[in-house]
This record gives structure tokens, sequence and C-alpha cells, in this order.
């Protein structure tokens, strides 16, 4: 088992807009996230797919801790804006 700081996990898929927002709060709390946009780069690939709600974001395993509390209020204040 590797003790790599460089590994990372993957925290939300979701829409963009609503991804954007959360990787403005992780930024805020000093969190770099990763975001991966398959539809963006289908786009600049020229594949022309169309990956519906398939933009991720990934933190750095030594982050974790600190980034998953604040996902969990951000997807709770989703829900509940849905109601």
């Amino acid at each position: 088992m590797t003790n790599n700081l460089e590994e990372t996990v993957r925290i939300y898929t979701g829409s963009d807009i609503l991804a954007e927002a959360l990787v403005g709060r992780l930024k805020d709390a000093g969190i770099t996230p990763i975001l991966r946009d398959d539809q963006q780069s289908a786009v600049m690939f020229g594949s022309g797919n169309k990956f519906d709600d398939q933009v991720r974001i990934f933190v750095r395993k030594d982050e974790l801790a600190t980034a998953q509390p604040i996902v969990d209020a951000y997807r709770n204040e989703i829900d509940k804006e849905k109601d």
C-alpha cells in the first residue's frame, strides 16, 4: 500500500454549474480541487460526444477530511432548493 499524498478521490459528479460553485467553496477553504469535464474535452478534441452531468471534482486524499464537510453542506443546500 502506498502513502502517496498526490492520490486523489472523486468527491462530486454533476452539472458544470453546480460543480463550479463547489469548486469556489473548496478554494475558499484552501483546497485545490481538480475539475474534470469530459464534455469540454470532447469538444476540444473534436469527438463531438456529449457527456451529460459528467463534470467530476477530485481532491487529494490528504485534503479529503477538510473537503468532505464542505461537500456535504453543499449537497444539503442543493437538496433543499429542489424541494
